[in-house]
């Protein structure tokens, strides 16, 4: 039994998920004052928190058994990550669940930024003064947006802006340039290009890099009448620049969503009428906040077991050396490799065959250990980690390779194969649309299904009926389909991927293995 806290505030159905598992118990901070949490941290294995909680060193040195630190939302501002480094406990965002709720307040800033829709409402309502003239606006058509950090939200806002009629232009150093023109936009490692655009926003995270990013110096080289927004972090714009230069003309409109200070209910860019302030509402959507707690939620989950720890900031194997597009594959590599270990009925492992396909054919030995780690998750529970994964399946005796493979059409794809005694189980997983992780072959069949869930693999003769026999079984045991994936061969065999809603009991399976057709049948989890 594991233990997962949960410190801040989350949406119910965080809660939900939690209480769900039969393997972890969860307790509910939330109310708890912040000096007592200090007293009760020392029971979890996981936290779940978010920017109320200080985690720093009174945190890490309470918490005496964290494995994992989840901070539920993008920004790590309050988690000092060196230190829980130095702990070895990891720590995790959620950087994508609030990614369209995001790109959508920066867009109502950047409409508002060339329309000043926000200052004519006040006037018509409040002053109930109907000035027509007095509100000319400008035209997002045509005119050249500057977008610097070109992520999951610049690309975003990026692609809607293009649907604007606007000329787009991308700077950042760390993605591949065809993410940007494959979309119609322009991409540049001149700064002074964004800096010449008749409207800026800004989507990187904050570090030594970024605060200041635009100070006195940038906004000179400016066009006369530019428009900036910020809807990232308060602080990659200086705030006293802004100020100076939003006075004085120069900057013609601001449309500001965070301060460096928060609240920034008494700051001086709120004196301004070319300014538009938020109280940071970036990710506050109904929507964003659930998927939001639901991803914190899965993501302890996984933690607390072991399998995997998606969006990890400071792993031990150095993940900020490999491409972006990389990172994905990390995180879905062990859950592969987890999945392969449960369909291969927990046998003594004796070899682990790492393929790999296309792009990510370039870190084979980056991406073995997280191979090894997940397939040997259930063997070494916490005692093994992506570090110590190559070391400790040479102490079990067990064969580890990487080979790469030509293509089998994908841009990228890895294959994990594990041999036991008896036989051998491989699955393969790539990842669609930069984070879209899918698992697409089970021992050859084709397959295509998300690495999450309650699942149960079916290999049975290829003859009529088997469908219905399978439905029958769990309709009878009230156990709900969510989803079935069939894969067929040319030797008249296949493959079934049944994602079920309830757990499934021996009993169960040992009667799905009865029925005539089936070849054998087994039960994964992957939560």
């Amino acid at each position: 039994m594991k233990t997962v806290i949960v410190c801040d505030a989350i949406h119910p159905v965080g809660f939900e998920i939690l209480n769900a598992q039969k393997d972890i118990k969860v307790i509910d901070a939330v109310d708890t004052p912040k000096d007592k949490l200090l007293e009760i941290l020392g029971e979890a294995d996981v936290a779940i928190t978010r920017s109320s909680t200080d985690c720093g060193e009174k945190f890490i040195n309470a918490a005496t058994k964290l494995k994992a630190l989840v901070r539920a939302g993008v920004g790590v501002d309050n988690v000092d990550i060196d230190g829980f480094s130095k702990k070895g406990i990891i720590v995790m965002n959620v950087p994508t669940a609030n990614t369209i709720a995001a790109v959508e307040m920066t867009m109502c800033h950047l409409l508002n930024s060339a329309r000043n829709y926000i200052n004519s409402v006040n006037d018509l309502q409040q002053n109930r003064v109907w000035k027509r003239e007095k509100w000319y606006g400008n035209e997002l058509y045509g005119k050249t947006l500057g977008v610097i950090g070109f992520g999951n939200i610049g690309s975003r806002v990026a692609y809607r802006s293009l649907a604007f009629g606007m000329k787009v232009i991308a700077y950042d150093p760390y993605i591949d340039p065809s993410k940007a023109t494959d979309m119609g936009a322009t991409y540049t490692t001149n700064f002074d290009d964004i800096l010449g655009c008749d409207f800026i926003t800004i989507h990187t995270p904050k570090n030594k890099e970024t605060t200041n990013m635009i100070d006195e110096e940038q906004i000179s080289k400016m066009k006369d009448g530019v428009r900036l927004i910020n809807c990232a972090r308060g602080g990659l714009y200086n705030e006293e620049a802004l100020y100076k230069n939003l006075k004085s003309g120069k900057i013609t409109y601001a449309g500001i969503d965070v301060f460096v200070k928060e609240p920034g209910n008494d700051h001086q860019l709120l004196e301004l009428s070319n300014v538009s302030a938020t109280p940071h509402l970036g990710a506050n959507t109904y929507e964003s906040q659930k998927n939001i707690a639901i991803d914190a939620a899965e993501q302890a989950i996984s933690a607390a077991r072991g399998i995997c720890y998606p969006n990890a900031l400071n792993l031990p194997i150095k993940v900020e050396d490999l491409p972006l597009f990389v990172a994905p594959y990390t995180e879905l590599l062990p859950k592969m490799a987890y999945f392969a270990s449960q369909l291969s009925g927990k046998k003594q492992i004796k070899a682990i065959r790492l393929e790999l396909e296309g792009e990510v054919s370039d870190y084979a030995e980056a991406m073995l250990s997280f191979g090894i780690a997940g397939a040997l998750k259930d063997v070494l529970g916490d005692t093994i980690n992506y570090e110590n994964a190559t070391l400790k399946a040479a102490e079990k005796g067990i064969e580890v390779s990487t080979n790469v493979v030509p293509t089998s059409g994908y841009k990228s794809k890895l294959t994990i194969k594990l041999i036991t005694d008896e036989d051998s189980v491989s699955v393969g997983g790539t990842v669609f649309s930069e984070t879209e992780q899918r698992i697409v072959s089970v021992n050859g069949f084709k397959t295509d299904f998300k690495p999450k869930g309650r699942m149960i693999v079916f290999k049975n003769r290829d003859i009529p009926g088997v469908i219905s026999d399978i439905s029958g079984i769990l309709a009878k045991a009230k156990i709900n389909i969510a989803d079935f994936r069939l894969g067929r061969d040319n030797d008249g065999f296949a493959l079934a991927v049944i994602l079920v809603d309830e757990d499934i009991n021996k009993d169960i399976l040992d009667q799905l293995n009865a029925l005539d057709a089936c070849v054998w049948a087994r039960y994964a989890v992957l939560i």
